[in-house]
């Protein structure tokens, strides 16, 4: 433990450092709706198995991070639950936002923590709430990139070979190979791109040399925080302040009083993006092809796709009888349903809510959500 609020600097050069896992935890998901709710989002739900996703991701990381060093960051009506599904992770390591601030915040709060209780360390940075089919390969990857992110400087992100001219990802154009270690490489970063229209979804796909952005990135605390504060200074300035109150009583009305004025913007936009323009920053970003299955399972239609033995299937969460249907996803498992003539179509029913609609307007239920906070749906959020 290192004294509050002290620099990283010069203190990434001992042979040691801890490996931690930062869980981003703080997502509503109002896609999920009505399943999905203000104190249980998406990753708090068991989409994709008999597990939430938080803890599937947790089971994922366990033999690359020791459970003590995971971290969470979430909110304030999440954080119970969320500290609930992570057992044996410190109660100190999970971080409840005041208010959401986006990921760059969120990332910068949890290395700031890191700074105070580490010194400096190597820092996983993971969606709570995405999907892996192959885990073996998948903790290669991140074993390997958490070796290169051990260089001073050096900035990994793991990039996934896009299976479609997907719309709603970020890309990153990769260059050159930079780093070999055994059977994975990793690649120059040439640019991050914002979300595409689909003509230029197309051809990133069709020239091989973009991966889709899936959020999960690696460095050490001093490189991060040494970058946020040449890129976003007052975040890091307002980051540094509420450090020096880490382990006081001061702490809690600190966090209060400085987080919600820090500036809403992705770590992407505000370090990823300048990093890899600015050749004098010191930092190197590259790209690992992985490989893995993943999934961010965004709409009940990913759901389904994932879920779906073949075409045309119909999944279902509990008891069912179907009857000329066919691609259709339910969620009902405490109902018997019965459908008769229909194709395509999402059910999903709560206690207080019921979810109809086509599977390809999956992506407007989150539509539904803006609606109740409008007219005073408080009670259905």
């Amino acid at each position: 433990m290192v004294a509050p609020g002290a620099s990283v600097k010069q203190r990434g050069n001992r042979e040691t450092l801890p490996i931690c896992a930062v869980l981003l935890a703080g997502g509503r998901g109002t896609r999920f709706w009505p399943r999905s709710r203000m104190r249980t989002p998406k990753q708090l739900l068991n989409i994709a198995g008999p597990r939430t996703m938080l803890r599937e991701t947790v089971e994922r990381l366990q033999s690359v991070f020791e459970l003590r060093n995971f971290w969470a960051v979430t909110n304030l009506k999440q954080a119970p639950a969320v500290h609930k599904e992570l057992r044996g992770v410190p109660a100190s390591h999970i971080l409840a936002e005041p208010a959401g601030r986006n990921t760059a915040a969120a990332i910068g709060l949890a290395a700031i923590h890191l700074a105070y209780e580490c010194g400096d360390a190597i820092m996983g940075v993971f969606p709570a709430d995405s999907y892996v089919a192959d885990v073996s390969r998948f903790r290669a990857l991140v074993s390997a990139a958490l070796k290169f992110a051990r260089t001073p400087g050096a900035m990994v992100v793991l990039g996934i070979p896009p299976t479609r001219p997907e719309t709603g990802y970020g890309y990153i154009e990769h260059g050159s190979l930079s780093s070999r270690l055994a059977d994975v490489r990793a690649y120059s970063v040439v640019r991050f791109t914002e979300k595409p229209a689909l003509p230029l979804a197309r051809r990133y796909m069709a020239s091989g040399k973009y991966l889709w952005n899936a959020g999960m990135f690696f460095w050490r605390v001093s490189t991060f925080l040494e970058s946020l504060e040449r890129f976003l200074p007052a975040t890091h300035a307002a980051l540094v302040d509420l450090g020096k109150s880490i382990g006081t009583s001061r702490y809690a009305s600190t966090l209060r009083r400085i987080y919600p004025r820090l500036e809403n913007i992705s770590v992407d936009y505000a370090v990823m993006e300048p990093a890899t323009r600015s050749r004098a920053s010191g930092v190197q970003v590259s790209v690992i092809p992985a490989r893995v299955g993943w999934s961010d399972i965004g709409s009940w239609a990913a759901v389904y796709e994932l879920l779906a033995g073949k075409a045309g299937a119909n999944v279902s969460a509990g008891s069912s009888f179907t009857l000329d249907a066919s691609g259709n996803y339910f969620w009902s498992p405490r109902k018997f349903v019965a459908a008769i003539g229909v194709h395509d179509l999402i059910l999903v029913e709560t206690g207080d809510a019921l979810l109809l609609c086509p599977r390809d307007r999956s992506q407007d239920v989150g539509k539904i959500v803006k609606w109740l906070e409008i007219n005073h749906g408080s009670k259905l959020l």
